[in-house]
């Protein structure tokens, strides 16, 4: 009998098929005996930056002693990325397994992001978690991690993204997100928008939820030193070291904190020493990530309009370089266009490539749209290809900023299968965020 090969079978799978609706994974996770009700959660949702709170919130309760299951999308190289226990990827060994139990419960057709979905929830349970975090894949409301019932839902912010299936306004968008917001839960939330929060506040009054917002209820902000002072809903803290770079990032520390503080108050209580240590050994690829030095070369995920905007920010805010030299390619249902239009004007040279993915939008279709908006740019046949042009056209002062698709920043995680080397010079940031060149990972 061959081999059952779990790599062969959920690459099999379409990734590009999204279902939305909870019967299929209710009815899968019915029969493995619903795992996700045998430890607890923390759920997060948002247009932007889920991910990097997300690591945050796992990486401090790992600290604070807690076995934390961390279930994320999408991967950059290998799936197996996705679930991780303290920090670890789930092993090769235990894939299979898993994948292989799941497979068998299947009696309805399932899509790769069900299938994920309901192994991470399988093996949080086997190995006893104590608790997980759990980023939604898209949306909320019909989002397969939309099965559990969290101690504290976080909605990061809400732009534009995923329309074809979210809805065309952001108060479309905002009521899917907002589905997660259980019956007497608590959502936190970075969101600013007067018709969103109008959103949340309305679906939270229905369920009988409370809900906290950034710059309400919490606040955060960065001392002279660098480091970080967070105001929260119960105590303040000083001296905080938030490591992933750019200043977005203290908005999804600040949301972390929250979620923990109440999550605290639910049987999870983390000590000021744990905060201390699980958020400044935060780590989290593909967000303002450092590749290498000199010249400085950046991979950022920043895949839809609100990222690009926020990365652009980053670029002109948190940086010194002499020139920036932009490597762009995106996929054909993200807004190439107006991504292009945020981040050209920032670039004296802009490299094309053509992803890997069927997903992919031709690189023909983004270089006549740069051309016709008045920019120059040249395309190369991959993104090693890429990459070699880039370093080429660098000096040791210039920049280089990778951008418009995870599916980008993954394949070019391959070009740089090494970390950056922590012995050369750290890298010039103005916000004081590059204080300690080891943590740039």
């Amino acid at each position: 009998m061959k081999k059952f090969d779990p790599t062969a079978y959920i690459a099999g799978l379409n990734i590009d098929v999204m279902r939305f609706g909870l019967t299929a994974i209710s009815d899968l996770l019915l029969r493995l005996g619903n795992p996700q009700n045998s430890y607890k959660t923390l759920l997060i949702a948002g247009t932007n930056g889920k991910g990097s709170t997300a690591a945050m919130t796992a990486s401090i309760l790992h600290s604070a002693g807690y076995k934390t299951g961390l279930y994320t999308s999408p991967h950059l190289v290998d799936v197996r990325e996705r679930i991780k226990i303290n920090e670890k990827e789930i092993s090769r060994n235990d894939f299979s397994q898993i994948i292989a139990t799941v497979k068998k419960a299947i009696k309805q057709p399932a899509t790769y992001f069900e299938v994920l979905t309901a192994a991470a929830l399988l093996y949080f349970q086997r190995r006893k978690i104590d608790i997980a975090v759990l980023e939604v894949g898209l949306g909320g409301r019909l989002d397969a991690t939309n099965v559990c019932r969290p101690l504290v839902a976080v909605i990061t912010n809400i732009g534009f993204d995923h329309t074809t299936y979210l809805g065309n306004s952001l108060t479309a968008i905002a009521g899917e997100k907002a589905g997660i917001i259980k019956q007497r839960g608590v959502c936190v939330t970075a969101a600013k928008q007067k018709k969103v929060l109008e959103v949340l506040e309305t679906v939270c009054h229905r369920n009988k939820a409370r809900l906290y917002r950034l710059g309400k209820d919490i606040k955060i902000k960065r001392q002279k030193d660098g480091l970080v002072t967070y105001s929260g809903l119960y105590g303040r803290l000083d001296n905080l070291t938030v490591p992933l770079p750019g200043s977005h990032q203290l908005d999804n520390a600040a949301l972390a904190l929250a979620a923990l503080e109440i999550a605290g108050l639910k049987g999870f209580p983390v000590d000021v020493a744990a905060i201390a240590s699980g958020l400044r050994n935060t780590k989290w690829e593909a967000r303002l990530e450092v590749l290498s030095h000199r010249p400085l070369f950046v991979a950022d995920g920043a895949h839809n309009p609100a990222g690009m905007s926020v990365l652009c920010r980053s670029l002109k805010n948190d940086f010194t370089y002499r020139r920036l030299i932009l490597i762009f390619s995106a996929l054909a249902d993200k807004d190439y266009r107006k991504m292009i239009q945020k981040i050209a004007p920032l670039a004296e040279r802009i490299i094309l490539t053509q992803l890997q993915t069927g997903r992919a939008v031709p690189v023909s279709n983004i270089y006549e749209y740069v051309k016709k908006i008045g920019y120059k740019a040249v395309i190369t046949e991959n993104v090693t290809k890429s990459v070699e042009l880039a370093l080429e056209l660098a000096g040791e002062e210039d920049m280089i900023c990778a951008a418009g698709s995870l599916y980008l920043i993954g394949e070019l995680k391959q070009a740089f299968p090494e970390p950056a080397s922590y012995d050369k010079k750290p890298t010039v940031c103005k916000s004081g965020v590059f204080q300690h060149p080891a943590q740039l990972k």
